[in-house]
């Protein structure tokens, strides 16, 4: 499989670029790429460039070859409203969510998240999970990176304007409705996924007078970093690509 490279610049037919440092170490040092091999790059916004490398050493340069407007997005357009977990499933939520399709990953901070970020800390962390969505999608052959945004209060998301139409949706044990049960989406779907003990009460209240419907995967109670997923690729199999 030729290697797929994200620059984080806009990309235009026949320039000479430089890779990223980062990606310039892993071609050079890591893939023991030469002169003249051929790898894919992408500047996150549609398609994806056939390139070959032009000067491999300290510096990695490629030369923009061809351009495919290949899409691998999925039909349905689905925000993963996501309740911080403890350690580090975050990183392993956003990885697998790029995979599945995912277009938009929001962090909150429910009462029971074990983890607390602000400042310097939360921005880093930000950083870090959106450079785990962009190597996703350089694994899984996505050309459009999902974006990942800042945390917020899982109240003050509430707070915000409401989404366009669509399905909204949180994930509750017990619920009466399943997925099966709802009409395919005829626009955007949000998807509310909790941390690990689930929300609290009044969470749920105002989850529901938000528009979120409570829905059930199974009779079993699965792990946080569990039910999203499985939400996910239930979703793509009922009203998606697979």
């Amino acid at each position: 499989m030729i290697p797929r490279i994200h620059c984080p610049f806009p990309l235009a037919p026949g320039a000479t670029l430089e890779l990223p440092p980062e990606a310039s170490h892993h071609v050079a040092k890591v893939l023991r790429m030469g002169e003249g091999d051929a790898l894919i790059l992408f500047d996150g916004r549609g398609g994806e460039w056939r390139a070959r490398l032009h000067r491999v050493g300290k510096t990695t340069a490629a030369v923009l070859e061809s351009f495919d407007e290949v899409d691998r997005e999925a039909p349905i357009p689905v925000t993963l409203v996501q309740g911080l977990p403890a350690a580090d499933k975050m990183d392993w939520i956003v990885q697998k969510a790029t995979e599945l399709g995912v277009a938009r990953i929001r962090p909150v901070v429910a009462r029971r998240s074990v983890i607390r970020l602000s400042g310097e800390r939360m921005a880093r962390r930000a950083a870090h999970w959106q450079a785990v969505a962009v190597a996703a999608c350089e694994q899984c052959q996505r050309n459009r990176v999902p974006e990942v945004a800042p945390l917020v209060d899982l109240m003050d998301y509430f707070a915000e304007a409401p989404v366009p139409s669509g399905h909204r949706l949180m994930l509750a044990p017990g619920a009466e409705l399943r997925l099966a049960d709802l009409a395919p989406p005829t626009g955007p779907v949000t998807l509310l996924a909790g941390p690990e003990g689930g929300f609290e009460e009044d969470e749920l209240a105002a989850a529901r007078l938000t528009g979120f419907q409570a829905v059930r995967l199974g009779p079993r109670v699965l792990r946080t970093e569990t039910a999203g997923m499985a939400a996910l690729a239930a979703m793509m199999a009922l009203w998606g690509d697979y």
